[in-house]
């Protein structure tokens, strides 16, 4: 929808002005700010095409409505009549497809080549972001889970509502994309459930032979497959992506994210809203953190899909920009200053690449981008005076005090069934709320597990009514603790009933042995 906008966004922009200038020349004895006018005319232009993307994009939510009830429907009889005038609607108006059969001749075997394989997710559209994470089979380690989990850290519920994270599984192994998917799902289930993670593979028919690929650049035969492969994969994703938001961010399966990307990125947008370019850059490198109108993917898939045999996807990406700005008949600086303003670069960086162990078998890859600076790893908050204890043995320097007066985070050695964290407010507090965040953006898997969230009143009356049940809110624990709470994807949080009255302690009691360490990166006694 974007390349037939753009044509007639031309077209209209041509004629009017020609129209414009003609009636102001026969008008110039009359009036001579005929440069102000322009101005004007250019920024009614402006306006009228971002209104014009917001309709563009607000059609692809109602025909990925559309697309889900037809899903929804797939179980229930519907008229023939209904299904074909919704498929017509389907492809006059859904984005177009590059010409992948051109480029894949071997595709044409199989009707459903292109057709991904949904394993896990709602089919969720209409988003403001949609975060394609390719993941292949690597022989050391996989760093997926961990990624997934750096990304969803620290979203707020407004914002995993506006987003999804598509996973391809870049396989036609049955055996490991069955192994991915079981992972996927064990580790992250709230997140699947609620549609912020999708999980998809591509038909066994999608890739082409890949052993006759001629070597170029004095890559060997290996290296070229992996690479020409890994354009294949990227051009996939993007495909399947391109009707399911506004936004498109290319993502690898071995990164973290700083804590905030989100919003970052979101007001980065709104800022070159109105500007032109191709893309946005939140990495410096390779292919991490590039940022694309979903309306301008087809375009860059079908460039892709052109040279998937010839260069890696980064070199592809530059070439767009060249074929785009660059003037032959200028010099090299010319032909750098254009292609600045279509790609947009971030800093500091979004999104650092931490995986050591290629997908290449025997790559050893030591990438790091200089301007993604030091992760926040603990938030700090002012809590009321307290006496501080706990069965954790701490890990170096990271103790529970530094942690509860903002200074750093607590970072303990494996817990036991029974272990605790003990707060003795100096004087009982009115507590209104509390806050505990387990595990950070860099150790995320260090949390608190079948672990709850426990108040010690201050008044024996109100203990009391907890053990006769008169209270709804809680019920008793030991040593006089009332359960308020537990961990639940390594957060607690919630408000204190007020029926409780003051608290003399709060208590983070363990009730099971755990595999890991924990460490707390975030408390907060709101009072």
């Amino acid at each position: 929808m974007r390349s037939w906008y753009g044509k007639g966004k031309l077209f209209f922009v041509a004629s009017f002005l020609c129209v414009f200038m003609l009636t102001s020349w026969r008008s110039s004895s009359k009036s001579d700010n005929l440069p102000v006018k322009l101005h004007s005319v250019y920024e009614r232009l402006l306006r009228a095409e971002q209104r014009g993307e917001i309709l563009s994009q607000e059609l692809l939510k109602v025909l990925g409505q559309l697309q889900n009830r037809s899903i929804a429907a797939s179980n229930q009889t519907i008229s023939n009549s209904s299904a074909i005038l919704e498929e017509r609607v389907l492809r006059r108006f859904l984005p177009s497809q590059p010409n992948a059969h051109i480029y894949l001749p071997h595709l044409k075997e199989h009707k459903d080549s292109l057709k991904p394989i949904v394993h896990l997710g709602q089919r969720r559209t209409g988003v403001s972001l949609v975060l394609g994470v390719p993941t292949v089979h690597r022989q050391k380690q996989s760093y997926l889970v961990n990624t997934l989990q750096s990304l969803l850290y620290d979203l707020s519920p407004a914002e995993r509502k506006d987003i999804v994270i598509v996973v391809f599984v870049a396989e036609t192994n049955a055996t490991f994309v069955n192994a991915v998917v079981q992972s996927v799902q064990t580790n992250l289930p709230d997140a699947v459930s609620s549609g912020v993670i999708e999980v998809i593979s591509p038909s066994p028919h999608y890739y082409p032979d890949l052993n006759n690929v001629k070597e170029t650049f004095g890559d060997t035969k290996e290296r070229v497959r992996w690479r020409t492969k890994q354009n294949l994969d990227y051009s996939f994703l993007m495909l399947y992506a391109q009707s399911k938001g506004t936004y498109y961010v290319q993502l690898e399966d071995d990164i973290v994210a700083k804590q905030g990307f989100f919003e970052s990125m979101k007001k980065y947008i709104e800022q070159v809203l109105s500007e032109e370019w191709l893309f946005l850059e939140f990495s410096q490198l390779g292919f991490i953190g590039k940022l694309f109108r979903t309306s301008d993917l087809p375009l860059i898939v079908e460039f892709f899909l052109m040279f998937h045999k010839d260069k890696p996807i980064d070199w592809l990406l530059d070439h767009i920009l060249w074929v785009k700005v660059c003037n032959p008949e200028k010099d090299s600086n010319h032909c750098n200053n254009e292609k600045a303003q279509m790609k947009r670069t971030y800093k500091p960086s979004l999104f650092q690449h931490v995986g050591l162990h290629s997908s290449l078998p025997g790559k050893i890859q030591n990438l790091k981008d200089k301007d993604f600076g030091n992760q926040v790893l603990y938030k700090s908050h002012k809590n009321p005076p307290a006496e501080l204890k706990s069965s954790l043995e701490k890990y170096q320097t990271h103790t529970l005090k530094r942690a509860y007066n903002g200074d750093d985070f607590f970072w303990g050695l494996t817990p036991k069934r029974g272990d605790y964290i003990l707060i003795t407010f100096t004087t009982p507090q009115t507590v209104k709320g509390y806050f505990f965040r387990s595990g950070n953006i860099e150790t995320n898997g260090d949390r608190f597990y079948n672990t709850t969230v426990e108040v010690l009143p201050n008044n024996n009356a109100v203990k009391e009514k907890v053990t006769r049940g008169e209270l709804a809110c809680c019920k008793p624990s030991t040593d006089g603790f009332v359960q308020i709470g537990s961990f639940k994807n390594g957060v607690a949080e919630g408000e204190v009933d007020r029926a409780l009255g003051e608290i003399a302690a709060m208590r983070l009691l363990v009730h099971s042995d755990s595999d890991v360490w924990v460490l707390l990166s975030e408390i907060f006694i709101k009072v």
